[in-house]
């Protein structure tokens, strides 16, 4: 057994997400990353059902090159979660086992995560209605270290 088998996710000690709304401008949501040096953003709707989330490099190189206004909406340049059944959602808890993560940084793309592995893990409470932190690969390996 290893010490994976007696941790959770709450060990992790994430630091809070924080999201933005859909309807936000760019320039908030790029403001708000940089000033909390994240580099993914969970997007939610008015009533606080993840949409999707920024990718702030991709954003920022948007933005760099003309491609983007600042006063854009979100939503025109998040990506958004797959919400099919062929993409169900693995709910992660502060209480979900760090055992069940272990295969999260080593898939190219996980399925079943709905995400690309590269990206992060939404953790949520367990009624899904706030998104609590994001967990990453790096996250998980800089635990194991």
């Amino acid at each position: 057994m290893t010490l994976l088998s007696f941790l959770v996710v709450e060990d992790l000690q994430l630091p809070p997400a924080f999201t933005v709304r859909s309807s936000d401008s760019i320039q908030r949501a790029l403001d708000l990353a940089f000033e909390r040096d994240f580099s993914h953003i969970p997007v939610l709707d008015s009533k606080s059902k993840p949409l999707g989330y920024i990718d702030v490099p991709g954003l920022k190189a948007k933005w760099q090159a003309g491609n983007a206004d600042p006063n854009d909406r979100v939503v025109d340049y998040m990506n958004k979660f797959q919400r099919r059944a062929s993409h169900p959602y693995t709910l992660i808890t502060p209480a979900t086992p760090l055992t069940e993560l272990e295969e999260f940084p080593k898939e190219q793309h996980l399925r079943h995560w709905s995400v690309p592995a590269t990206v992060f893990l939404a953790l949520t409470d367990q009624k899904r209605q706030f998104v609590l932190g994001l967990v990453t690969a790096q996250d998980l390996e800089t635990f194991k270290s």
